[in-house]
């Protein structure tokens, strides 16, 4: 159990997307039926958003600032003021990321784009850690490492879908 639990904890950006889904599923299962595709995709965004970015970011954010050492240590690295930087770019992250939820495409645009040129850069990092350092620390190079590649893809196939869907006149997203 106790390998369970920190599996769960030191994949979070993996825990807080199936946890979106997860809600995202019993969501659907209860609206009302039939069930259309901007319904289906603004259900899908709304949660990820909430999830995999606003809650995801939360919990980084306090992950690198209360818990530094903890975080550092598990990315393979040691501490340093940089763990609280990226807490609290986490955290500003975590904001954009929980407003845009009920907020319009170009609040969503910046929930997106921000954290996924963070990530993008981060797996940058990591990249290098492996190739340079060979840091196959669980944090540098698991399944933080793909996360960091595909969330943002995710994020930004929901921005495509939502934007298509405007233009079509038939989103059910905010405005």
């Amino acid at each position: 159990m106790a390998g369970l639990i920190q599996f769960i904890l030191g994949n979070f950006t993996l825990t807080f997307l199936v946890i979106g889904l997860v809600v995202t599923a019993i969501v659907l299962l209860r609206a009302e039926k039939p069930l259309t595709t901007p319904v289906v995709t603004e259900a899908f965004f709304k949660w990820f958003l909430f999830f995999s970015t606003g809650l995801s970011y939360l919990y980084n954010a306090v992950m690198h600032t209360i818990f530094a050492e903890t975080a550092a240590s598990f990315i393979g690295w040691a501490n340093s003021p940089f763990q609280y930087e990226v807490g609290f770019a986490s955290l500003g992250f975590a904001v954009v990321g929980l407003l845009a939820v009920w907020r319009s495409f170009d609040m969503r645009l910046a929930a997106v784009l921000g954290p996924a040129l963070f990530l993008w850069g981060a797996a940058g990092g990591h990249i290098y850690q492996m190739v340079t350092e060979h840091n196959f620390a669980p944090g540098n190079a698991g399944i933080i490492f793909w996360t960091d590649v595909f969330v943002p893809v995710i994020g930004i196939v929901f921005l495509i879908l939502q934007r298509r869907q405007e233009k079509a006149g038939i989103s059910v997203a905010p405005k």
